[in-house]
């Protein structure tokens, strides 16, 4: 079986994603080793993103492209969000706007030709994730949308539009190692809900930190000001 060279790269960036990720998300917000792991974090996600983008291609899996695809959005529009102050948008960002408008309209089409016999459901992939993938897709683009019509995001909706977006980009990463890669495990653990504990990890995180954001009295008080990391 031949093997391609970027296998590898894939891998490796994204173990490092991983653990990048949660080590941004373990450390104190806005400290200097929340940010450096954050930028780790960026930097192998964008790589894993484009790796993975290149090896669906080779393989012809249409559902992996487009999940990639999806990955390399968020990340890099997170990382945009927190370089950038307030009430700032550019072409990047009416860009970056199709990607999901497209992607999330391909990836549930794919889902409804699954449900009608016309394609067959990637390996390990269950059919409501094409929904709910296509579904999150779509709505990231309503708000890259209403970002753009309102002139950018400000205080911590700022902060919001960062966090989950990295948030979810890490999930993408764990989904597909914990749940996508079992073999990698011992045969005992092939199908154990165990996995579904550090696969479905960033979600919780993300969902505890977005409720800290919009009902902690400091993040309403203080400017809006966040490290290009996971805050």
């Amino acid at each position: 079986m031949h093997y391609s060279p970027l296998l590898p790269v894939h891998i490796i960036a994204g173990m490092v994603g991983i653990l990048s990720g949660t080590a941004a998300l373990s450390f104190r917000k806005g400290g200097p080793r929340h940010a450096l792991a954050g930028k780790v974090f960026v930097a192998a996600m964008l790589t894993m993103a484009c790796s993975a983008i290149y090896l669906a291609i080779m393989k012809n899996q249409t559902s992996n492209v487009l999940g990639g695809t999806f990955t390399f959005y968020l990340i890099a529009t997170a990382w945009a969000t927190a370089r950038r102050g307030e009430g700032q948008t550019g072409i990047f960002d009416w860009a970056a706007l199709l990607i999901p408008s497209v992607v999330g309209i391909g990836l549930l089409t794919l889902g409804l030709r699954v449900v009608f016999g016309q394609a067959t459901s990637a390996k390990g992939v269950p059919l409501a994730m094409y929904f709910f993938m296509g579904s999150v897709m779509l709505l990231s683009a309503a708000g890259d949308l209403r970002m753009l019509l309102r002139g950018g995001v400000f205080g911590n909706k700022r902060i919001v539009r960062h966090l989950w977006r990295m948030c979810f980009g890490l999930f993408v990463a764990t989904g597909s190692f914990f749940l996508g890669q079992q073999q990698v495990f011992p045969v005992s653990m092939h199908g154990s809900p165990v996995l579904f504990i550090p696969a479905l990890l960033p979600l919780a995180l993300m969902i505890f930190w977005l409720l800290r954001v919009w009902f902690s009295s400091s993040y309403r008080k203080k400017p809006a000001i966040i490290q290009p990391g996971i805050s």
